[in-house]
């Protein structure tokens, strides 16, 4: 989901879900559904459990960014399974990290680098931004500008550790929040959107959209 291949596609993970229920009605029916498109991805965290990766590459799956740590000392302890699962599988993979805003952003990305190899053939790192008001252990008060900062400080350092401009993955009211004025235009952007079709855009700038 880098900028060289803008593709909408069906990711089933983070949010867990499944299937293209619309029990509100939020979705036009009259637009394509996930499996009309032609390249479909997951992703996927510890809360999968135990992947079949043979099976999620014979279920035409093409590509999986998968986690590999959160703030600057948490690991997802499926994430060597899942990254040599899906490597022997065929299928292309990356590594996410999920940002904890009470940590030092380097020490977040030094983490990250300890856990997720840097492999040519691997998809470019993913920098998984979200507002977290119900954390127990960190109650800061996101600024636009302060976590601006901290992002680029994570995204330059993923960029030169990995050689590969990374992915920002967001929620649509992070993004209104603090990214909507413009910020970090040069980046992709992969952003979570359950309610409306992945057709709807919020701003014009380079989306990709994923859909349970």
């Amino acid at each position: 989901m880098s900028a060289a291949f803008a593709l909408a596609v069906l990711l089933s993970g983070c949010g867990g879900g499944g299937g293209e229920s619309d029990p509100l009605g939020f979705i036009d029916t009259s637009m394509p559904h996930p499996r009309d498109y032609p390249i479909h991805g997951i992703d996927v965290s510890k809360f999968q459990g135990d992947i079949d990766w043979s099976a999620v590459a014979g279920s035409g799956v093409k590509f999986a960014w998968i986690k590999a740590t959160e703030g600057g000392d948490r690991a997802d302890e499926r994430f060597q399974a899942n990254w040599t699962g899906a490597k022997a599988a065929g299928i292309a993979h990356g590594a996410y990290h999920f940002v904890y805003w009470c940590r030092p952003p380097l020490e977040e990305i030094s983490w990250f680098e300890q856990n997720a190899p840097v492999e040519d053939d691997a998809l470019p790192p993913v920098l998984d931004v979200e507002a977290t008001p119900t954390s127990k252990t960190c109650h800061r008060h996101l600024s636009q500008d302060a976590a601006i900062a901290d992002m680029q400080v994570m995204l330059t350092e993923m960029e030169r550790h990995y050689g590969k401009r990374p992915i920002i993955y967001t929620t649509v009211d992070f993004y209104e929040a603090i990214l909507a004025d413009g910020a970090f235009m040069d980046y992709p952007i992969w952003v979570r959107s359950t309610k409306h079709h992945p057709s709807v855009k919020y701003g014009s700038r380079p989306w990709h959209f994923w859909q349970y």
